[in-house]
């Protein structure tokens, strides 16, 4: 309920008052997304040594990713279905348990054949929680303020999971390390998942929206969720492009292949390699808060056009960069860390202005299977794509090569195309806006 409840007949509250627990709430998503994002990525940053005992190459950890990312595209609007009959609070701790599991049990595997089966499956369960999470911080926060959300949000889960990361990466030095990691990583999940059981607070959808806030949540919801509404959702010219901006987006393949590139093309050991981790979650940390606060600033004094133009400078900013920690040799290891910090700032800047200009065109109800279509599948195909062709092309080509046309030109290509949101971003806002507007109004007749 708000604080400024509306009169009878009052077409639109003044302001929202914020949503309740919304802060434990996020505070509670982020730290299981800490483990999660965590155990996701723990195959790729503990690779080398994985590599080195089951007799793998760079081809076995293109298909291994490609094969987690794919997975996720079906499961990841079933786990938001799922959350629609048992609960987000439900499906985010189902998630996170059975990933748990399954991590624990690639851990064990003793073949190429048992470590992807393994891990295949510990990423159809692992999907679930990001679409989820993401659909429950627009319903926690309003508009105006979903870009700082989203940039703590990410900003925390990117720094604590490189932070991880690193930590995992010295497991390595041990006789069959690379295990040890794995389960510790895999355990941490379970105890993630059951934290979320007890901290977690659903806030109810719409929660946040100043048209639907003190109304009930049946005069909220007017779009059933059905095939044919999720398909319609293509309809919409903004999240459509946006959809195809996820495919463009090469950046994404540096966190897969970032420290394989160091150790095979740079000839650092493993955990030197992954010493860049770290830096590159601090920098990402940097970019989703810094760019949470400056997307507040834009959409004051350019509120139509500020965050496309922001997105756009964001693809720029990350090929420049890319251009020059990738296509250049330098001595030591510290060159590659400013360098991959400056990456993930240029990487940071994207969630907090992607997601907010996708909740900002798609009614409510809809948002968590856009968000499972945008995080799991459009993403997560992007991923695969670029995993499984540059496992490949690294073979013959060299991970440096892969790396100029995924981190550079590719990038340089996906600003171009977001040019089209400054036609249809305004548009679509509007769109939504009148029928929150109309709902309001009906509810009050």
């Amino acid at each position: 309920m708000t604080t400024d409840a509306p009169r009878a007949g009052t077409a639109r509250p003044p302001t929202a008052a914020p949503v309740p627990h919304r802060w434990r709430n996020l505070a509670t998503l982020t730290g299981v997304s800490m483990i999660d994002n965590t155990e996701a990525g723990v195959t790729t940053t503990l690779f080398p040594s994985i590599a080195h005992a089951l007799r793998l190459d760079s081809g076995h950890l293109g298909l291994l990713a490609a094969l987690g990312k794919v997975v996720a595209v079906p499961f990841g609007p079933t786990w938001v279905w799922l959350a629609g009959r048992i609960g987000r609070r439900g499906a985010i701790v189902a998630s996170t348990v059975v990933a748990g599991g399954f991590g624990i049990a690639a851990g064990f595997a003793t073949s190429w054949l048992q470590l992807v089966v393994f891990n295949t499956l510990m990423s159809a369960a692992i999907i679930g929680s990001a679409p989820i999470a993401n659909a429950v911080i627009t319903d926690s926060f309003d508009d105006r303020a979903r870009g700082r959300a989203v940039g703590y949000f990410y900003g925390f889960v990117t720094l604590v999971s490189s932070l991880l990361g690193q930590v995992t990466a010295l497991f390595t030095g041990l006789t069959d390390g690379w295990r040890y990691g794995m389960w510790t990583i895999s355990g941490l999940s379970i105890l993630a998942g059951l934290a979320v059981a007890v901290f977690f607070r659903e806030p109810g959808i719409g929660a946040a929206e100043a048209q639907l806030a003190d109304l009930d949540e049946r005069d909220r919801v007017k779009t059933p969720v059905s095939v044919r509404s999720v398909f319609s959702l293509f309809k919409i010219p903004t999240f459509s492009l946006m959809m195809l901006s996820r495919l463009l987006s090469g950046h994404l393949l540096i966190a897969i292949f970032g420290v394989q590139f160091l150790v095979a093309e740079r000839h650092f050991t493993n955990a030197v390699a992954a010493s860049v981790l770290l830096p590159f979650g601090l920098g990402y940390f940097a970019g989703t808060i810094g760019g949470g606060w400056l997307l507040t600033l834009l959409d004051r004094v350019l509120p139509d056009r500020g965050r496309v133009a922001y997105i756009q400078a964001a693809q720029v900013f990350f090929a420049v960069v890319a251009f020059f920690a990738t296509q250049f040799g330098y001595g030591g290891i510290a060159v590659y860390c400013v360098l991959w910090a400056l990456m993930g700032f240029g990487q940071g800047l994207n969630p907090p202005v992607n997601r907010p200009i996708v909740a900002a065109v798609i009614l409510p109800e809809l948002r968590g299977q856009a968000f499972a279509i945008f995080v799991t599948v459009f993403e997560t195909i992007g991923w695969a794509v670029f995993s499984l062709g540059a496992g490949q092309l690294a073979d013959s080509l060299g991970i440096q090569a892969v790396f100029l046309w995924t981190l550079v030109v590719l990038m340089l290509v996906n600003a171009a195309v977001l040019t089209a949101l400054h036609l249809t971003y305004p548009r679509d806002v509007r769109r939504v806006t009148a029928e929150l507007d109309r709902r309001r109004a009906v509810a009050l007749s």
